[in-house]
């Protein structure tokens, strides 16, 4: 009898990686089965550090529950939809009707139907470097290619829009605009969005602008949605949802908007694909689209967090503080979202693989945190923390952070 050949996983695999849930967990969660305990500082999931939903969102899902048990529209609720229309018109974004919302479970769905609706083998899809990864994954899952434009983290990670210019083709079909931006803590500038707005027009891109931290934002920093900014012959996808801003992240409740009146009487061959894509997965957790409605229209209790004496205000300070503190590493201030993105001086830190870097720091420290390069940043220089645990905790775990960079050598 000939040997049985191995099961192996799809070749469309074979560049597509997701390393905020990598192999470093897997050495995290084999400390905890030996009852270690590990501060995990990897992943932006507010709940575990005891950031939990409004209770008026929490009451409007319980009391709907009776009436959610069947599939609903494969667009999502329309009294959710409703709502998010009315934010759409709040944030100015214009010609969005219930029609044009998608509602998903989580965004993290709604970007892998995006891109698999667009793009063919080949076409490439312009996304930033460093980038919230799933982008990288999904446009390569999809068939496509994913091409990193450089922000710059000299002018405060803005994109720097001579390099996108420089990386468009006759292949490229779309761009990906992350504000406020994972991993750096960036909030564009309406400027900067204006002129990547302006090269995607040039060369009839789509836009997506992935928007799910549009609400956390620190000292004098103001959000303006891409789709607000750009003009009626542009087809922009907005996606944001209830994760970070409502502390929803287990409810899995996303959604996504197509604006551009214009643009979209040339796109309904896409939106067509993507309306087969969402009825393919029959609808979204219809329990958790009773939340939306009640979040988007109720008290805004994230700027309880965000304001002074907020706690993730103290918690974005202390973590910036002590980083620039620590002698070769540098940090940026983050205008918005969750996280530190800081440097390390390859002058003082010679590091060759920084995956290895974060794994001797989970064996010796017991604190987990990204490599850079998880987020397609091209040079081993740099980590991602995230900043949601109490700031006394964050504050400890600096300190251990430094102890093992001052002994630290590859």
């Amino acid at each position: 009898m000939d040997t049985p050949s191995l099961f192996r996983k799809s070749h469309k695999l074979d560049n597509v990686c997701y390393d905020i849930r990598g192999p470093v967990l897997e050495h995290a969660k084999r400390l905890e089965d030996e009852g270690q305990r590990i501060l995990k500082l990897n992943i932006g999931n507010p709940a575990p550090f005891g950031f939990e939903a409004p209770e008026e969102i929490l009451q409007d899902v319980m009391r709907n529950l009776p009436t959610a048990q069947g599939y609903c529209d494969s667009k999502g609720l329309y009294s959710a939809r409703k709502a998010i229309m009315q934010e759409c018109q709040r944030k100015e974004i214009p010609g969005v009707g219930i029609e044009d919302i998608f509602i998903g479970n989580g965004v993290s769905e709604l970007i892998v139907m995006a891109l698999q609706a667009l793009l063919n083998d080949g076409d490439e899809v312009l996304i930033p470097a460093p980038d919230y990864p799933l982008w990288t994954a999904a446009a390569n899952l999809s068939g496509g290619r994913a091409v990193h434009y450089r922000c710059d983290e000299q002018a405060d990670w803005a994109p720097d829009v001579d390099d996108v210019r420089a990386k468009v083709t006759s292949h490229t079909r779309a761009i990906v605009i992350i504000n406020p931006n994972n991993p750096t803590g960036a909030v564009y500038p309406p400027a900067v969005v204006r002129e990547l707005l302006e090269v995607a027009r040039q060369h009839d891109l789509v836009v997506f602008s992935d928007e799910i931290y549009d609400k956390i934002l620190y000292d004098d920093a103001e959000h303006v949605s891409t789709g607000a900014l750009a003009d009626e012959d542009q087809l922009v996808v907005t996606m944001n949802g209830l994760s970070k801003s409502y502390r929803c992240a287990g409810f899995r409740s996303g959604w996504m908007t197509l604006s551009g009146s214009v643009a979209m009487q040339r796109a309904q061959d896409y939106i067509q694909g993507v309306n087969m894509l969402a009825s393919m997965r029959l609808c979204a957790n219809v329990p958790a689209q009773h939340a939306i409605q009640t979040a988007l229209g109720g008290y805004q209790s994230i700027n309880d967090l965000i304001l002074p004496g907020g706690r993730l205000l103290a918690q974005r300070d202390i973590t910036y503080e002590k980083l620039n503190a620590i002698p070769g590493v540098s940090c940026t201030k983050a205008k918005g979202a969750l996280y530190a993105f800081p440097r390390l001086d390859p002058k003082v830190y010679p590091i060759q693989d920084d995956q290895k870097l974060v794994l001797d720091l989970l064996l010796q420290e017991k604190i987990l945190l990204v490599q850079g390069t998880a987020f397609n940043w091209p040079e081993p220089d740099h980590v991602r923390i995230v900043t949601l645990p109490w700031a006394d905790q964050l504050g400890d775990a600096l300190d251990r952070f430094e102890r093992f960079l001052s002994r630290y050598r590859q």
